[in-house]
């Protein structure tokens, strides 16, 4: 199963869905760019969240969900308040007596190096939080932090978000944005990084509710990965237990997908009860309750670069033997990405048949500037046409266009279709008709 990680690595970078970030440098440990493709998928994640939380749903009791984009850097008072400076907000460190590498104590299996194989030290706390400084002077009072969690953005503006939107209990908060962890053993490629994007409500709600809205959003949240092509035997939750709850959570389920390297959590839902603004009202001094009391809180936090591996993992499917409609020996192993159609980050390829002849070009060329102001396009002559179409196979292309001499006579085009490989001729003039009913159903 690990080899199935390294063939989506080497994927990533080759199609230009993830770059290890500063590479011409050497590159900059846990850090990762995402290229032309990825930041295409990424944005398709993202959105695909956005619509759900913003506009799709219909939780009991009526309530609505709003948007919010907070400052990375807050009044480092506020991580006070949270209990991030604290030692509840740190892992444990070990280090290597031998080799000197540096480990997180709960990723060890036995009490030795697992690099050197030599003795380890006893554990220290190592607080997460990143630090910085604001302004001309690198002293303590100068001291900020990057935050290490969209939510308290979302607190610390509780009661702005109530005054300016007139809003009722029961209602949400929903928020994308990145976090800084700074994590003593990052791992297993985008999974776990110092620098990552979170995607985050929070459901505002009376006391007595809260455990009706914990059910609700955790099946919601199933729903979605379900609904965007995750496989059902790659799902589960996972009740967290007692011992392992953060100190403000009364209950959390974990919503885990089955990695090549073990199920792993890749979205939290928990009930923090009134911790938060109970807690940030004994510190800022100002009162944050509603009507007389502390909303309890429902949390759907999923990180968005583990949602997108996820994706990308289960949509990766190898076919050996061939499946291109040519004549042309395929001796290597395709590859195809069955992306959801809301998430590929290309939806239509034009392929003139043949690059050498330009009345084929000229007229894909027109093909391409009909469609792209409507669809995520891509246009490709380089190489045979079955090679071109397995190039878009393995990107996830949901429909590639072929012009050919038929063409030229009769003013159609072939559409083929990534999952069945059936091909349609259609008139150009109800190309964009066709291709939006496609792309909608």
């Amino acid at each position: 199963m690990e080899d199935l990680l390294q063939k989506i690595i080497s994927l990533s970078k080759r199609r230009g869905f993830i770059f290890p970030s500063s590479e011409i440098y050497g590159g900059f440990g846990s850090s990762y760019d995402f290229g032309p493709l990825g930041v295409e998928m990424k944005n398709n994640i993202k959105n695909a969240w956005r619509d759900e939380m913003l506009r799709k749903q219909n939780p009991p009791a009526g309530g609505i969900v709003v948007g919010l984009d907070s400052a990375i850097m807050m009044n480092p008072k506020v991580w006070q308040a949270s209990g991030h400076l604290s030692a509840g907000f740190a892992d444990e460190l070990v280090e290597c007596k031998k080799c000197h590498h540096r480990f997180r104590k709960d990723f060890l299996e036995k009490d030795k190096c697992p690099d050197c194989g030599g003795e380890i030290t006893q554990p220290r706390k190592f607080n997460l939080m990143m630090k910085t400084f604001v302004g001309a002077l690198e002293e303590d009072s100068a001291m900020a932090y990057l935050r290490a969690e969209t939510c308290q953005g979302i607190y610390v503006n509780f009661e702005n978000i109530v005054n300016s939107m007139r809003l009722k209990i029961p209602f949400g908060v929903a928020q994308i944005g990145k976090s800084f962890r700074n994590e003593i053993t990052p791992k297993d490629f985008i999974y776990r990084t110092r620098e990552f994007e979170q995607m985050e409500m929070q459901w505002f709600c009376e006391p007595k509710t809260a455990p009706e809205f914990f059910e609700y959003w955790k099946e919601q949240r199933m729903k979605w990965y379900l609904n965007l092509g995750i496989k059902k035997e790659n799902l589960r939750f996972r009740e967290v237990n007692k011992e392992e709850l953060a100190h403000y959570a009364k209950r959390a389920v974990d919503i885990e997908y089955k990695f090549p390297f073990g199920w792993k959590e890749i979205e939290g839902v928990h009930n923090r009860g009134d911790w938060d603004l109970s807690n940030h009202s004994k510190h800022c001094g100002k009162e944050l309750k509603y009507e007389g009391y502390y909303p309890h809180i429902i949390e759907t936090s999923g990180g968005a670069d583990r949602g997108f591996l996820a994706f990308l993992i289960d949509a990766y499917e190898e076919i050996r033997g061939g499946r291109t409609e040519t004549t042309e020996a395929v001796k290597e192993v395709e590859v195809m990405l069955k992306l959801h159609k809301s998430l590929a980050p290309v939806k239509v390829a034009i392929l003139p048949l043949l690059k050498n002849k330009p009345e084929l070009v000229k007229k894909a060329r027109e093909v391409f500037d009909l469609l792209k102001n409507n669809f995520a396009c891509q246009y490709d002559e380089a190489g045979s046409i079955g090679r071109r179409y397995r190039r878009q196979d393995e990107i996830g292309t949901l429909f590639c266009l072929t012009v050919d001499f038929e063409t030229l006579e009769k003013d159609d085009l072939t559409i083929r279709d990534r999952d069945t490989m059936k091909q349609d001729r259609v008139k150009i003039d109800n190309l964009l008709e066709i291709l939006k009913e496609k792309l909608e159903k």
